[in-house]
């Protein structure tokens, strides 16, 4: 019998993209299931290569552009434009912010948070715009960034300014000095573009559960910078909120569509602080809000045209994997993602983690049957990712030889049972 096996990864930060990730995966199976069926279905999050991976799935192309990084420096960057001339308008851009603010732009001695821009992805909207795209989709994922979208903005046209009218400095850290916020500079463009923006709905702007808090010390933030940044993201909200969204509310009749996740509703703006999404990529989802982007959940967006339920619900078994397993994995991850939707056709899910962390165990909940990490001995980061391929083929053997075994002693146990 012919094992038909789903291949659903996503990509492992700074080592492999999810293609990779899959093919690498794909021989560790060859290795124990020579002829297996292989479906290799590589998954992207909004983060690093959803540009490239959406060009390549949609017939588009990549196109190369500089912009400013998240450090002030400029960086090659790129976006993508969905199909060609006989495609229906409007023409579509995918703009991924980790590919201009992401943290792998970040040199690990600069990854001070309170400093770093999305000045970046304002400059890619605006170059996606320049080339006739009237439909954006923006990729949040893997940011180095906590400015809640500002620079984005100022890139675009808007004037933030303290309580001096000076031009506030770039960064997060100075967000809690802004007073007010100047629209009437904003590319007149927007106005007439659909903006999409793919983010995880469990990322919010503030409170307990707020971006900095969660995210800040993993992008270099100290306890005390933690603080700064989530006081200066309350501020944004409520500046962003007096100054940008009665300027931007849908016209009555129109109103959010339904399913369409957080919008901007009727008559009530939008509550930047706490809704789905709105802490995005360091909180570049409230600030696209403000200019009339339509907040959506990633998976809703970017697995549209993948068939992924059928594909999943066609195997027999499903292995996905991710670079850290962790209590993060069931907050919108991929694996959980996979796993949660081959759960509802009764298919088992192995999971292949480059590290497992606290909370890995949760991921039993959303359908996951088991999960092993890829390394064999301890080793650096930078050894690992170097060796990221070949760990996880080896890791995809170990495991499939593990499963072989336990079916083998499971016929033999049947076999051997007493009759009734």
């Amino acid at each position: 019998m012919t094992h038909r096996i789903a291949i659903a990864p996503s990509g492992f930060k700074e080592s492999l993209s999810a293609a990779r990730v899959a093919e690498a995966i794909a021989v560790g199976v060859r290795r124990v299931i020579p002829d297996a069926d292989l479906d290799l279905i590589p998954l992207v999050d909004g983060g690093e290569g959803t540009a490239e991976a959406l060009a390549l799935a949609g017939g588009g192309r990549l196109v190369p552009c500089t912009a400013t990084g998240p450090v002030g420096d400029p960086v090659p960057s790129h976006f993508a434009l969905l199909g060609g001339g006989t495609t229906p308008s409007p023409l579509t851009a995918v703009v991924e912010m980790a590919a201009v603010a992401g943290l792998a732009l970040v040199p690990p001695g600069l990854r001070h948070p309170g400093a770093t821009t999305t000045y970046g992805v304002g400059e890619l909207i605006r170059a996606a715009l320049d080339a006739g795209a009237r439909r954006i989709l923006i990729g949040c994922g893997d940011s180095g960034t906590s400015d809640g979208g500002a620079g984005a903005l100022q890139a675009l046209g808007a004037r933030l300014t303290d309580r001096h009218g000076r031009e506030l400095r770039r960064g997060g850290g100075a967000l809690h000095e802004l007073e007010r916020i100047d629209p009437s500079g904003l590319d007149p463009r927007l106005a007439r573009t659909e903006l999409l923006v793919a983010c995880n709905p469990y990322n919010v702007l503030c409170g307990k559960r707020g971006v900095a808090r969660v995210f800040g010390p993993q992008k270099g933030a100290t306890p005390a910078e933690v603080e700064l940044l989530s006081a200066g993201l309350e501020r944004w909200a409520a500046v962003l909120t007096r100054d940008l969204l009665p300027a931007v509310a849908p016209e009555p009749e129109k109103g959010p569509e339904p399913g369409s996740g957080p919008a901007l509703a009727t008559g009530v703006p939008l509550d930047l602080r706490t809704a789905p999404g709105t802490g995005a990529s360091g909180g570049l989802g409230a600030g696209l809000a403000a200019v009339g982007a339509r907040l959506l959940p990633r998976y809703d967006v970017l697995l549209d045209g993948l068939d992924l339920d059928a594909r999943l619900a066609r195997a027999d078994f499903v292995i996905t994997a991710e670079g850290a397993l962790d209590h993060q994995t069931v907050r919108g991850k991929i694996p959980a993602e996979v796993a949660r939707r081959a759960q509802a056709s009764g298919v088992p899910v192995l999971v292949l983690a480059g590290t497992i962390g606290p909370g890995a165990h949760d991921v039993r909940a959303v359908g996951v049957d088991a999960y092993s990490a890829i390394l064999p001995a301890p080793m650096t980061l930078v050894e690992a990712i170097g060796r990221s391929g070949e760990l996880l083929a080896d890791a995809t053997e170990r495991a499939l030889r593990i499963m072989a075994l336990g079916s083998r002693l499971g016929e033999r146990a049947a076999r051997y049972a007493p009759s009734a």
